[in-house]
């Protein structure tokens, strides 16, 4: 797979060569577009803007204020685009090109950029002017620009994608989100509208969307008052339940210890650990209008302003702090009273209160984009009739995702950490005893001896036999995957292989960086942005881990992290200069390069075995390389599993279709860790132990219907089992959830392979299917999976009901009653400890298998159909080998059945296509669900029963 795409610009393809009389612009025609040329009134604007046609609906438009472009590469666009037809024009002041199914319309006066359909209706225009500003940057000794473009955006505009992070935001339209790596974030610089268009922003430095500018510290936008009325100031009162360390107050000019720079702003000697602080006064500000503020919190926290609470208690581990975002309005001259309260978590813990002024008015609640540093300005324009056709435009663009092996749609277990071959081995042998399905077991960090880190050797006191212990989780019927990391301790040899080539980042090695292992251990990230680096990454992998048949691999730190909570500046510096140049030209692509480095290896030593990759960081494109991503070390609060309900469809709609978190958070509280020793001791079910079960059951009911279902996290551990014991509601309810993804495996399996051939969507926000009702443009806590169920996660403790919006366009069926329930209408629905509200939309054809414990334990012989009659259905039930790339050969096959809602008919068409091991003859047992017989899901159903053999067969329904 190619890296770098470098499109072919020279002066043999010109075709022709015009000047405006009125202005000094002039233009060139190519084989794929044209160049227009400008006289500058700043260098910051720009000089040269290149239209280039990738499609009847794909447009690449780049820019620069330098006499030439430099030369063209992308680390994320890789295909090589087929010619498309297209005309050009002058027409008064402006350069019109026309593919069949797009018109770029360019302004020789300013640059300007509009995209029409071909009646000449407008998709998106740059702002008036062009909207480009280029401010010179030079970094490492590089040159490059600072960029910014504007796009007008009317007011009934919605944005979605960006990727994936934690603010529980969900329509972008009027928001901003910086985009950069860190756990828990992962930045993809691509957005859809509900417009029918997309738009990917080619920049790999820090970059922002809906806003330019940066937050700002409080002193610097208002007056600040101390609690006593004095100005400069808020009032900061530390206080510890510590009996012998005494109370202080400060003046405190801000709210800004987010690192572990600003961090040492804190009273020093003032112990955090059982510490409660309060940060209080006044604030005014000198101007009038919306004011968007940025809380980071690390510990418990609550804000009030004007005396309400504006941000009710949140949590997050101290190592891992998040951010939340809210918004107030503020009318200029008039002291608002602010009070934060926090209590850190453990003895360091950070925490800050940033703000942006009212956003001028060229930038207010349109379309921008800004990069700290690119060579020149590029970004692409897609365009279809839906959604769909958008990713699917994006992909054409940045590549195929691939068909994940079948055994990944399966049920993993993971914990931080097995620390025993025995342990892990265990856990598995109890999934089987107890019959409960799963397919993937996992084998976190820390298997090396505790100084090896890199090494890619297990501690041989702890795992004995690594190979053995593989060969029993297969003999079990399960799956490994392993975690490898691009860190390596300075001591091992895979460090000074990288070392004497130039491959190690050197400054964590300069400033003799300690990790959190032990003593602590130095040690540094190799860098990706390097072929050989790449080729010797995994070198290293095949030589220590793959003649263990290790199944998938787990890249996890793939930012990089190489050290928790340092200012940016820093980050930049301990992850660069790479290969390719300065670490802020390329601060955002390293999960990208490293997961090519695998991906790329395993093809070309194994061709035939399907790589999966699970990373905690990823990018425009990750998906070529057969990438999943996670959503990284969350906390377990009930806020932090409903933000990743919007968390996850953003990242779907951003063109990556695996996606996946750890079930019940990461970050442990505390006070559940505690309930878990103290229900250990006693057997009593305690408050705290009661609300982690419910946490738990509902986060499962919500993984289930996540691309990928995944559970993993520090201790309470997650296993079904030590969740709740067999007869609780909770494992009860588990178990239901983790059995019915089993038996929905030929629907899931089937988006699957859509992914592939269809550029398809498995987790779909409402939007998607339901782009005519304007209503569901807000929904980021209900979702499709799939063509026809619709998920209502639950994500309050002890709510019993919750409210669902039934979109129009259909009517819904009750998944477990059967009654139906007319679309365009919100409800109050039940959700009652051990059920998640889902509907299934009229019109769908659900196949369920057999019962099953793990996905190829059996082949589904027997196929039970669901049909929700009301409207007229399709679904074309997909089937490969589901370990290989004989898919890409085209060994698969397809069964199309279809629905006549008028004609009550269902026709089970000719399969086409097969493969080794196909299933050439199987039952199907048809079962109907109407307004007239509300027949509630049943595994068990009974209906009528067809035999199958390949031809088509139509069936009158009962």
């Amino acid at each position: 797979m190619k890296i770098i795409r470098k499109y072919k610009i020279a002066i043999g393809l010109i075709v022709g060569f015009l000047l405006t009389s009125c202005t000094a612009t002039q233009y060139t025609k190519m084989e794929d577009g044209f160049i227009l040329d400008f006289k500058q009134n700043s260098s910051k604007e720009a000089k040269k803007i290149r239209i280039q046609v990738l499609g009847e609906e794909l447009i690449h438009v780049s820019a620069t204020s330098e006499l030439m472009f430099p030369k063209d590469s992308s680390l994320i666009i890789v295909p090589e685009i087929p010619t498309v037809p297209f005309t050009i024009d002058e027409v008064a002041d402006t350069i019109v090109l026309t593919t069949s199914k797009l018109k770029v319309l360019v302004s020789k006066e300013n640059g300007g950029v509009k995209f029409k359909d071909t009646d000449g209706n407008l998709i998106l225009a740059e702002k008036a002017g062009g909207g480009k500003t280029f401010t010179p940057i030079e970094v490492d000794g590089t040159s490059g620009f600072t960029t910014r473009q504007i796009f007008d955006s009317p007011k009934d505009e919605a944005f979605y994608g960006l990727g994936q992070h934690q603010a529980d935001e969900f329509n972008y339209k009027g928001k901003s989100e910086e985009l950069y790596q860190y756990n828990t974030k992962v930045s993809v610089p691509f957005i859809v509208s509900n417009k029918n268009y997309g738009l990917l922003w080619d920049s790999y430095s820090l970059s922002r969307f809906g806003d330019s500018r940066p937050y700002e510290q409080l002193n610097a936008i208002f007056k600040l008052y101390d609690k006593n009325g004095e100005e400069g100031s808020l009032t900061g009162t530390y206080t510890s339940s510590d009996k012998d360390v005494q109370t202080l107050v400060r003046k405190e000019p801000t709210i800004f210890f987010e690192d572990i720079k600003s961090i040492k702003n804190l009273p020093q000697g003032f112990p955090l650990k059982n510490a409660e602080i309060f940060y209080e006064g006044d604030i005014e500000a000198n101007e009038t209008g919306v004011y968007k503020f940025i809380l980071y919190y690390a510990g418990y926290m609550k804000v009030y302003m004007n005396n309400e609470l504006i941000v009710p208690e949140r949590w997050r581990t101290a190592w891992n702090p998040n951010s939340f975002k809210y918004t107030l309005n503020l009318e200029a001259g008039k002291r608002v009273p602010l009070r934060i309260e926090w209590k850190p978590d453990g003895g360091t813990s950070y925490c800050g209160l940033r703000v942006r002024k009212p956003q001028p008015s060229d930038e207010k609640n349109n379309q921008v984009w800004w990069s700290e540093m690119d060579k020149k300005m590029d970004y692409y324009f897609m365009h279809g009739n839906s959604m769909d056709e958008v990713i699917k435009g994006y992909r054409t663009l940045t590549g195929k995702s691939q068909i994940m092996p079948k055994w990944a749609m399966g049920y993993w277990q993971s914990r931080e950490r097995y620390n025993t071959q025995d342990e892990i081995l265990g856990v598995l042998k109890e999934f089987r005893e107890r019959k409960i399905p799963i397919d993937n077991i996992v084998l976190d960090w820390n298997h090396w001896e505790e100084d090896q880190w890199g090494s890619h050797e297990f501690d041989k006191k702890r795992f004995p036999d690594p190979k053995g212990m593989v060969d029993s989780i297969h003999a079990m019927n399960g799956k490994m995957m392993i975690s490898i990391w691009p860190k390596f301790y300075q001591n091992t040899e895979h460090f000074k292989e990288f070392d004497e080539k130039g491959w190690m980042y050197q400054q964590a090695i300069k400033d003799s960086i300690r990790d959190w292992v032990g003593p602590g251990y130095i040690g540094s990230f190799y860098d990706p942005y390097s072929t050989g680096a790449r080729k010797l990454f995994w070198e290293q992998i095949y030589e220590h881990y793959y003649p263990l048949n290790i199944d998938a691999w787990w890249m996890d730190a793939s930012e990089p992290n190489v050290r928790d909570c340092t200012d940016m500046d820093y980050r930049k510096s301990l992850q660069g200069p790479t290969a390719l140049g300065s670490s802020t030209e390329f601060f955002n692509t390293y999960a990208l390069m490293n997961a090519e480095a695998i991906y790329n290896g395993q093809r070309e030593v194994e061709t035939n075995k399907r790589v999966f990759l699970l990373t905690r960081s990823g990018f425009a494109g990750s998906q070529r390389y057969s990438t999943a991503t996670w959503s990284g070390d969350i906390g377990t609060r009930w806020e932090d599993m409903k933000a990743q309900i919007s968390a996850g469809l953003n990242f779907a709609v951003s063109g990556i279709p695996y996606w996946t978190m750890d079930i019940g958070g990461f970050c442990v509280e505390d006070r559940y860790v505690t309930a878990q020793l103290n229900f250990d001791n006693t057997g009593n079910e305690n408050v705290d132990y009661k609300e982690w079960r419910e946490l738990n059951t509902r986060w499962n009911q919500f993984g289930a219907f996540a691309p990928l279902y995944r559970a993993h996290g520090q201790f309470p551990f997650r296993e079904p089992w030590e969740i709740a014991p067999k007869g609780h509601p909770a494992y009860a309810s588990i178990l239901y959830y983790t059995n019915l993804r089993y038996r929905l495996m030929p629907y899931i399996y089937t988006m699957a392979g859509k992914t592939y051939f269809d550029d398809y969507t498995i987790m779909r926000p409402l939007i998607m299917d339901f782009s005519k009702d304007k209503k569901v443009e807000n929904i980021g806590d209900q979702f499709m999976f799939g063509p026809s169920i619709m998920v209502c996660p639950v994500y309050e403790y002890e709510e019993r009901n919750r409210s669902v919006y039934f979109p129009e366009g259909a009517n819904w069926y009750n998944f477990y009653t059967g009654a139906e329930i007319k679309g365009g209408q919100k409800l109050n629905v039940d959700a009652p400890y051990d059920r998640i509200p889902l509907y299934v939309r009229e019109g769908s054809i659900i196949p369920i298998g057999p019962d099953i414990e793990y996905t190829d334990e059996k082949l589904a012989d027997t196929i039970v159909l669901y049909v929700y009659k009301g409207q007229n259905g399709s679904f074309t039930l997909y089937e490969d080998e589901g370990v290989n790339y004989n898919y890409e050969k085209g060994n698969f096959s397809n069964i199309p059945i279809t629905y006549n809602n008028n004609e009550n008919t269902l026709t089970i068409g000719q399969r086409t296509g097969e493969f080794k091991g196909m299933l050439k003859n199987r039952k199907f047992v048809i079962k109907t669900v109407s307004k007239e017989n509300p027949n509630a899901f049943n595994y068990k159903a009974e209906g009528q029963t067809v035999a199958y053999n390949g031809e088509l067969i139509t069936i009158q329904l009962n």
